[in-house]
């Protein structure tokens, strides 16, 4: 008699990792049980458990995407580096080369923008001149934009205790950081879309919308001295801030690449750049999975939002304008999916609806605070 075992998908995936995989899994567990028993004295009940919860976290990340296996460590190794150069002074920022030239916050954000506009020309450049050479260089540079910007928010966290322990807060509370903060969940999905479907001809589309976020921040910076690191007014003094900003903006970085994606699908329908882009099934699945992914997300930090304004506030819900319009956000992505699943939306009407999206994203993040005031004009410009 012959005897069949059947394995579910999870055993069949815990079967393929190999010993790198394990050992990487283990790395990150002793990384976050030595951060809890160095650091665990100065954190509350919450922290430990996002602690804790990173490493599984990060664990699945890299089994999922192996670039993640490389990008963890490098991270930790330059970030590190910049801790040991500062030495509890703040000063050292002007003192040591490293740190003024590369490692400090401003330098590593300000290499991040130069490198996300260096990889945007070479992306372009490849795609008009049918280079695979100039779109690779420019992933690679994709890539180093990732590394700087990451270090540069994990080295600012840091300075943010040197300016003082009570000013001290992760690196996501004003626009100047949420900014940057876009600019790497955008261009990290984009990378991974890249490598999972060996394609680099949507490179210059999505590095538009990151370029023109980085302008906008340079601008930022320059105009309004965003860059120094100023104290957490009351209403952000909360660990809400530290899950739900993080999972707004994966929802935001998402519903941009989308809407690019849908740009190039709008152009290769209408014969534009024909020879030179992914397929419309390409384009078409890329934009879906993007869309669903920020939905998933972006659901989360409405949730999260509404317990911690709970909180802050006293009510779920208070019809602020931040509110209304992460509402019509959510309701326009619903839409959106609810017609591709129910009703098999397709084609140039959902790629013009994906774009259109990104408008009232734009204006749901930056837009509100421009022109709108209310219970989150903290963030105004």
């Amino acid at each position: 008699m012959e005897i069949t075992q059947n394995y579910t998908p999870y055993q069949g995936f815990f079967k393929r990792l190999t010993v790198l995989d394990w050992l990487y899994a283990v790395a990150l567990s002793m990384a976050s049980l030595f951060a809890l028993s160095r650091f665990g004295g100065f954190m509350d009940v919450y922290e430990k458990g996002v602690l804790l919860l990173a490493a599984p976290t990060f664990a699945w990340l890299g089994w999922h995407w192996k670039p993640v296996r490389w990008l963890i460590p490098l991270l930790a190794v330059l970030s590190l580096f910049a801790i040991h150069l500062y030495g509890g002074s703040l000063d050292m920022a002007n003192q040591k080369f490293f740190l003024k030239y590369l490692l400090s916050s401003q330098s590593a954000i300000l290499w991040m923008g130069t490198l996300f506009f260096l990889s945007t020309l070479f992306y372009w450049g490849g795609l008009i001149a049918r280079s695979n050479f100039g779109s690779s260089v420019g992933s690679v540079l994709c890539w180093a934009a990732v590394i700087m910007g990451f270090t540069g928010m994990l080295v600012r966290w840091y300075e943010s205790y040197l300016v003082g322990m009570d000013v001290g807060h992760i690196p996501v509370s004003n626009l100047y950081e949420v900014f940057i903060l876009f600019s790497m969940i955008t261009a990290l999905f984009y990378l991974y879309y890249e490598q999972q479907y060996a394609t680099l001809q949507l490179g210059p589309f999505v590095l538009l919308v990151i370029s023109a976020a980085v302008g906008f921040l340079l601008w930022y910076t320059v105009s309004r001295d965003a860059a120094d690191i100023q104290p957490l007014v009351p209403a952000l003094q909360s660990w809400w801030m530290k899950i739900h900003v993080p999972a707004n903006f994966i929802g935001y970085g998402t519903f941009s690449l989308a809407a690019m994606v849908g740009l190039a699908y709008l152009l290769k329908s209408k014969g534009y750049l024909e020879d030179r882009l992914p397929s419309l099934e390409v384009l078409d699945d890329v934009m879906y999975k993007a869309i669903a992914v920020g939905f998933t997300f972006f659901t989360i930090a409405t949730i999260l939002g509404a317990l911690w304004a709970a909180e802050a506030w006293g009510g779920y819900w208070s019809w602020d304008p931040k509110e209304t319009w992460a509402l019509i956000v959510w309701l326009n992505y619903a839409a959106w999916l609810h017609m591709r699943l129910m009703k098999g939306l397709r084609g140039q009407v959902a790629a013009w609806w994906a774009l259109v999206g990104l408008l009232v994203t734009t204006f749901a993040f930056l837009g509100v605070n421009m022109f709108l005031s209310g219970l989150h004009s903290y963030g105004t410009l």
